[in-house]
């Protein structure tokens, strides 16, 4: 497993998103993704207070055990969280630390992340509070999910003017079927040294082939359950996935392996933190890192999708 850096953490290139474990997982489940995801080389677990109401944090910490320094362990703080709060106020990022450390069963966090930007809350007087429990020893690196590259900006000149430590990270939503960030986030990560992670990789599971055009949505899955992700089943979408998976079938691999290391093509990508349901899952995501695409090979799959966009609008 190669690993990459965030911050001074060495983070292995393929994580586990913690977002199923006690919410479409049970534990018996979470254990058997934890355990493949330690057995595959995988050393990142991301996870947040909000995940399964705090189920998420209380499993990790739970199911470690005594193997807690095998991991780097990131969570997040900032969404509303049932009987503890929100924000990013600096009385709440304490309260919301020690929280999390009593569910994950743990004295420090690796990578510790604001989850959401808070407009009502200076960012300097976050960075503050968070730069305290860097100095305490607590926290190892920060982190922030879902910023702007204006909002990078402005956390960078705020953690100057204060001495501060700085967001070594931000994690926002890229896959190869969602490329916002590559507006500016990245851009703004190059310029800054900030390891980039991104979430729903797998963009809520069009990129593992198990959605095909023409054939029924599988049951018991959140495409199936929920409408907010059946509306990713556009026509457009379902075009762009059958020719991933042709191009990648063309290649020997299948359009999981094209999805995460088409990601992991962009340097600045630290690991793709894809969700799993089981152990099997996990090692996919693993093996899928192993095709390193070429050059030539990004700029095939972009004239793939772009004639195709040509053709849906001629």
């Amino acid at each position: 497993m190669q690993t990459r850096k965030i911050g001074s953490l060495e983070v292995s290139v393929v994580g586990v998103g913690c977002n199923n474990f006690g919410m479409r997982i049970d534990e018996a489940r979470t254990k058997e993704v934890i355990e493949g995801a330690l057995g595959s080389g995988v050393n990142f677990l991301d996870t947040a207070d909000t995940y399964a109401n705090g189920r998420s944090e209380e499993l990790v910490g739970r199911l470690l055990g005594d193997r807690r320094s095998e991991v780097i362990i990131a969570t997040k703080f900032g969404q509303a969280m049932p009987g503890q709060g929100s924000g990013a106020r600096p009385e709440y990022v304490k309260k919301a630390f020690e929280a999390s450390l009593r569910r994950l069963r743990t004295d420090y966090v690796d990578l510790y992340q604001l989850h959401i930007p808070d407009s009502q809350v200076p960012i300097a007087e976050t960075l503050g509070a968070l730069n305290e429990l860097v100095k305490a020893g607590t926290v190892k690196e920060i982190g922030c999910s879902n910023f702007s590259a204006q909002q990078l900006r402005e956390a960078a000149a705020a953690a100057t003017r204060l001495r501060s430590a700085r967001f070594v990270s931000v994690q926002n939503e890229y896959s190869r079927l969602d490329r916002e960030p590559e507006a500016q986030v990245l851009g703004e990560c190059a310029r800054q040294g900030i390891a980039f992670l991104p979430y729903f990789p797998l963009k809520s599971g069009l990129l593992t082939g198990k959605y095909r055009k023409g054939q029924p949505i599988p049951e018991d899955t959140r495409v199936a359950k929920f409408e907010r992700y059946r509306k990713l089943l556009t026509e457009d979408n379902l075009d762009k996935v059958e020719r991933l998976i042709d191009y990648a079938q063309s290649h020997g691999h299948s359009i999981l392996d094209l999805a995460i290391s088409w990601l992991l093509a962009h340097p600045l990508v630290a690991s793709v933190i894809a969700g799993a349901s089981s152990a099997e899952q996990v090692r996919a995501n693993v093996n899928a890192a192993n095709w390193e695409l070429t050059e030539a090979d990004l700029n095939e799959i972009d004239v793939l999708l772009s004639r195709e966009a040509g053709r849906a609008t001629a």
